[in-house]
């Protein structure tokens, strides 16, 4: 029997509960991301705060304007490529690299809004878009042992094994294997359950602090100015065509596939619209951009069919704010098993990628090495862009490289002679 079809009360009730699953699959995020944003240059509790509002406005308007039972959250990678590329790599500081998503979210809504969206869509080989995703899963599954203590710089080499008499690495063991357990058993919530666990952990081994209960936030850690002073310099476009790349395909697929699950492909441009405005508001709410979470897979799975999903999520994630001196507490320990476990599901598109294929699979590899090895996301895929033409041309394959395509790369190479320069 379809959920359409069942009796307005019993709907409801699937609508809500999908909505509150949904919730509790993807609540790790406001942890997580605001761990990665205090990277960037911002307190902990503003990264926190900055990722439910951004989750609760953006998982809203799909629930008011899409009609869909989607929630947005910051993506995982793209929050990584924000802190560790954009700011850290560059020099900006956190409200230029604001700057860097309002610009990226405009072009994200013009493609929304035109044909251009599509041919983007069409111009870039699928085998670079699955490189970019496991690159990133990648990437992050190195962040995830770097913050656990797994993996240190070596002292005859670049990275070594960890201490394992630390405390921290044996919470940190522990609350991986326990999260991979959880996992693989499809618990529900199983990423919330890994946090609480980790952080009992933590308490019992001694490495954890009491919770402030009078943590406080400064106007201007909730509402955020961008800062254009760096428009004008080269590095700021370079930071803008990554993220605008990412954004752009990274949704394009999560729609394209979500949306088949729910039968709903009529309803891709509402959504991907929705999608662009919620990056935009990310500029102005101190956060990387909200994507369409992969767990709404289980919002899915749980029956949701509407928007009323993606609203009662929303109102969740508002919620969230008043426990926020609680969960500050949460050690890296608990955190980064969520990374690891988030690189592996992402590593995990390798297998879309055609190894047999030397033209398709030399470029793919590169982003794939390169984006972790370089601890670069942008760099990683300009490995990849400037790789791809070089193959096909050297096989006699130029027909299968589009001018679209062909300037991606040029943009690329030229990022890199730039460098090369010291301009």
């Amino acid at each position: 029997m379809h959920t359409n079809n069942l009796e307005p009360k019993t709907r409801m009730k699937h609508e809500i509960s999908a909505g509150i699953i949904g919730y509790l699959t993807t609540v790790y995020i406001v942890v997580v991301n605001g761990s990665i944003l205090s990277e960037a240059g911002i307190s902990l509790e503003a990264g926190m705060m900055a990722t439910i509002l951004a989750s609760f406005i953006g998982t809203l308007m799909m629930g008011l304007f899409g009609k869909l039972p989607l929630i947005l959250i910051p993506g995982m990678g793209i929050n990584a490529l924000f802190a560790y590329s954009i700011i850290q790599g560059t020099g900006m500081n956190f409200q230029e690299g604001l700057a860097v998503v309002f610009v990226s979210a405009m072009l994200f809504l013009i493609t929304a809004f035109s044909k251009l969206g599509n041919l983007l869509k069409e111009a870039i080989p699928e085998s670079l878009k699955h490189a970019i995703t496991v690159g990133l899963g990648f990437f992050l599954i190195l962040i995830g042992l770097e913050k656990t203590g797994l993996v240190v710089s070596g002292t005859n080499t670049i990275i070594a094994i960890g201490d394992f008499t630390s405390p921290t690495i044996i919470v940190s063991l522990l609350t991986l294997f326990i999260a991979i357990f959880l996992f693989v058993k499809n618990i529900p919530a199983n990423f919330l359950i890994t946090m609480i666990v980790g952080t009992v952990l933590a308490s019992i081994f001694g490495i954890i602090d009491a919770p402030d209960q009078s943590i406080t936030l400064n106007t201007d850690e909730i509402v955020f100015i961008p800062s254009f002073t760096a428009i004008g310099d080269l590095s700021f476009w370079l930071a803008v065509f990554p993220l605008t790349m990412i954004l752009i395909f990274e949704n394009m697929g999560l729609l394209h596939g979500q949306l088949h699950m729910l039968n709903r492909q009529d309803s891709y441009d509402k959504g991907y619209k929705v999608t662009a405005f919620s990056t935009l508001t990310c500029a102005f709410l101190g956060t990387s951009p909200t994507v369409s979470a992969a767990e709404n897979a289980a919002v899915i799975a749980s029956k949701g069919k509407t928007g009323i999903s993606s609203i009662t999520a929303s109102m969740l994630f508002l919620a969230t704010i008043f426990v926020i001196p609680w969960i500050t507490v949460v050690p890296s320990a608990a955190i980064s098993p969520i990374l690891i476990i988030v690189g592996f599901l992402m590593a995990q598109n390798i297998r879309h990628i055609p190894l047999n294929n030397i033209s398709e699979s030399i470029p793919a590899l590169l982003i794939v090495a390169m984006i972790p090895f370089t601890y670069s996301i942008a760099d990683g895929m300009a490995f990849g862009f400037i790789a791809y033409p070089i193959v096909k041309l050297a096989l006699g394959k130029q027909k299968e490289l589009s001018t679209i395509l062909m300037i991606i790369s040029g943009l690329f190479l030229f990022d890199f002679i730039i460098k090369i320069i010291g301009i």
